[in-house]
């Protein structure tokens, strides 16, 4: 029987069922992974610190703000070094916490990236400020701030902004605090209030109710909100003075150290690339850029696992002004990856995409995987309804991604790609597959894409209801054809 006879009839309306429809599914995955098979390639050098936030831990400058959802510099350095890239500009459309962008200036690139979320912009701005323009009068007043704690003599008259996902994430106390630093902070120069800002904003989760954790904020139990069956413990709340204090010495240590080598990113021996910072959707932003203006091309974009970044990053959002209506906007213009993402009209938003939404129309092993989990819907087999949207958009949406990326990047430049497969209601969904058979049709060449030793585990619930399974965790190395 033919794969094309065998997904009809896994679809038929006379056999609806789960495991013939899976069948199905695992026909044409096998088929991709046929044609890849030799190019997915298992790379003992990489592991789950390196491309995570793990080993960014001890790394000066890196490891002020905890970006979770980053990969390491060693990363960025690892595969730059690999393909002998040292000079030109580099693109990275979902900048996030800048990890790309300082790595690859520090080895002689230049760098642009574009970044949606407030909180990213922040830290991108905040260590370009300190790398390049930070007034030694400015690191005295933040000297000054260690030694004498201004804010405790202060009184606030400015309030700190609450969301609904946000109210009470504080003790009276550190709410107090916070508000009284924030009025403090309003008497210095415009640079040592930029790093004022960024100091709190880096201590935030610590000295709250709250720990991020994937699609939302977890809450201990001493915020009095109730959350799920368990109650949650996330041990000690840090005091808001000694973290305030901590993060300022850490902060001004890098800094003195980077200074006295010559640059906070950068060895003496080597010369750094300029940042470019463009704010907004890398939807909107990229088809403004000049075509064939990049030699290379390094991202992790989110990830098709509902994972809401404006609830996990809510007590920062909200710190720096985000309100209500400015929060849904920002969900809804993030890549679809959450299930309260609408569909986006992305002929309307750029009729050029005509092609990238064919490819994912065509790409047999996605159209498969919908037709599943709208089955799936219907049947009320799903815990979100919102999923086979959520998929949908995701995919289509990186397509156009995948498009701009070809015609930005100039012939035989390497697109570097971090991300995950996912699995839904019992079907694995082989996110590297489905995108580099994409990028095939839309200007690339698969190149190799390198497979972590060890896989990630699918969630307790997919455990529970459909067994365990191992997936696979890459980076993808495509070439503009």
């Amino acid at each position: 029987m033919s794969q094309t006879t065998l997904l009809q009839d896994a679809f038929s309306q006379e056999n609806p069922g789960q495991e013939r429809s899976l069948s199905a599914i695992a026909v044409l995955d096998n088929a991709l992974m046929s044609r890849f098979e030799r190019r997915l390639i298992v790379d003992p050098a990489l592991n789950r610190q390196m491309v995570s936030f793990q080993a960014n831990k001890s790394r000066p400058a890196y490891r002020w703000y905890k970006y979770k959802e980053a990969y390491s510099a060693e990363l960025v350095e690892y595969l730059l070094a690999r393909y002998n890239l040292n000079a030109g500009t580099l693109l990275d459309p979902f900048a996030g916490s800048g990890t790309t962008l300082f790595a690859a200036t520090r080895l002689g690139l230049h760098a642009d990236g574009i970044e949606l979320l407030p909180i990213g912009q922040q830290i991108i701005a905040t260590r370009d400020l300190l790398e390049h323009d930070c007034s030694d009068a400015a690191i005295a007043v933040i000297h000054h701030w260690m030694e004498t704690e201004p804010w405790r003599n202060t009184e606030a008259d400015v309030s700190l902004q609450e969301l609904r996902i946000t109210k009470d994430a504080y003790s009276a106390a550190t709410h107090d605090a916070i508000e009284c630093y924030m009025t403090a902070a309003q008497r210095e120069s415009s640079c040592a209030q930029t790093i004022l800002r960024f100091a709190l904003l880096c201590v935030l989760e610590e000295i709250s109710f709250t720990r991020k954790d994937g699609q939302y904020l977890r809450w201990d139990y001493r915020s009095g909100r109730r959350q799920g069956k368990k109650s949650f413990d996330k041990g000690q709340i840090q005091e808001f003075a000694s973290a305030i204090r901590a993060k300022l010495t850490e902060i001004t240590q890098d800094h003195t150290e980077g200074a006295v080598q010559g640059s906070l990113f950068a060895s003496a021996q080597t010369t750094t690339g300029r940042i470019r910072l463009l704010n907004g959707s890398c939807l909107h932003i990229m088809p403004q850029l000049l075509a064939g203006s990049y030699d290379a091309l390094m991202t992790s974009p989110p990830y098709c696992n509902r994972y809401d970044y404006t609830r996990t990053y809510a007590l920062e959002l909200a710190l720096l002004g985000t309100d209500e209506h400015k929060l849904s906007a920002l969900r809804q213009e993030m890549l679809s990856c959450t299930v309260e993402n609408r569909a986006k009209d992305l002929l309307h938003m750029n009729p050029a995409w005509e092609n990238a939404i064919k490819v994912a129309d065509n790409q047999r092993l996605l159209q498969a995987i919908l037709t599943y989990l709208n089955r799936q819907r219907e049947l009320g087999l799903l815990n979100n309804t919102g999923i086979p949207r959520m998929v949908r958009g995701y995919f289509y949406e990186m397509a156009c991604v995948i498009a701009e990326s070809a015609r930005l990047l100039k012939s035989n430049a390497p697109l570097f790609m971090v991300n995950d497969n996912v699995r839904y209601a019992g079907v694995s969904i082989s996110v590297d597959l489905i995108l580099s058979d994409m990028a095939e049709s839309l200007g690339f060449i698969v190149d190799k894409v390198l497979v972590l030793p060890n896989g990630k585990g699918n969630s307790s619930q997919q455990m529970g209801q459909h067994g365990r399974e191992t997936l696979r965790k890459c980076v993808y190395i495509w070439r503009k054809a």
